[in-house]
């Protein structure tokens, strides 16, 4: 299980360096995108993945809980949203939890619609997951978690609401049990800020697209706009946040991330998704 201290440090950082790091590393990476963007795709029809009513083909897993339990009805389905809820919690006590589709993808273009709720959170979430959310991909499957692990091995569109005054623009991208590369070098952070995402107030509907390619570059948009392109998912050894996940890494070694599932995340405060559909790419 991950020390609190690196856990701690890791997941402030879209917070601490939102500012000095946001500019310089976000801009290389909007400037490697169009380049590492421009292959050719067959994209297939669009299809939506939830379907608005039940949590059909959908798996919860929640922090100190197995697979498959919907630990006191964490994510149900309210007025067409699949919502995050904290009703039957007395208190967070560490159970982060992630709700996986069903089938892993390869290449895709995820989109969805998304909005933090203004009330409903929990005395005990940590400052730096008020306000906190995140779109999962390129994950392990919920079976291959340990019952302790908080977070997947995986990729984080990381969802972030308004708290306080000071800036906290919305996607970021969050390394859990992996690296990525921006602009051809890897990149050492957890979480590296966007550079030129807006920072959007609770109870706003947001959408938010993911693109990811047959050559594994990727790119975050944020209403419509490019917030983030990276390339060159795989697994990290050193890693110290997706706690309990080391044996799973070690068992494969630093090896490329060439699929994996999608996953919402419930990290402390409410949030609802809706709209969630997929289009899946080939090469060309």
């Amino acid at each position: 299980m991950i020390q609190l201290s690196q856990f701690v440090r890791a997941r402030r950082a879209p917070m601490m360096g939102l500012v000095r790091m946001g500019a310089l590393l976000g801009g290389l990476a909007l400037l490697a995108g169009p380049q590492a963007n421009a292959e050719t795709v067959k994209a297939g029809p669009w299809r939506s993945i939830f379907d608005g009513r039940t949590l059909n083909g959908w798996t919860p897993k929640i922090a100190k809980h197995p697979a498959g339990e919907n630990y006191r009805q964490t994510f149900v389905v309210d007025h067409g949203a699949i919502r995050v809820s904290y009703a039957g919690y007395e208190k967070l006590d560490g159970q982060f939890g992630h709700l996986f589709y069903k089938t892993p993808f390869k290449a895709y273009r995820l989109r969805l619609t998304y909005r933090f709720l203004p009330e409903g959170g929990l005395p005990d979430t940590p400052v730096w997951a008020r306000s906190n959310s995140g779109i999962m991909f390129a994950s392990q499957s919920p079976e291959s978690m340990t019952v302790e692990q908080p977070f997947p091995v995986s990729v984080e569109f990381q969802l972030l609401g308004k708290e306080g005054d000071a800036p906290r623009p919305t996607g970021a991208v969050c390394t859990p049990g992996t690296t990525i590369t921006i602009d051809g070098a890897k990149v050492k952070e957890h979480c590296t800020p966007p550079a030129n995402a807006p920072t959007i107030p609770n109870g706003t509907w947001v959408k938010a697209e993911l693109e990811v390619l047959p050559s594994g570059a990727i790119t975050e948009k944020i209403n419509g706009v490019a917030v983030h392109h990276y390339a060159d998912v795989a697994l990290d050894p050193d890693d110290t946040v997706a706690g309990g996940a080391k044996p799973y890494i070690l068992a494969k070694g630093a090896q490329p991330v060439t699929e994996g599932y999608i996953a919402l995340q419930s990290e402390g405060h409410p949030i609802a998704f809706k709209d969630i559909e997929i289009q899946e790419l080939t090469a060309h």
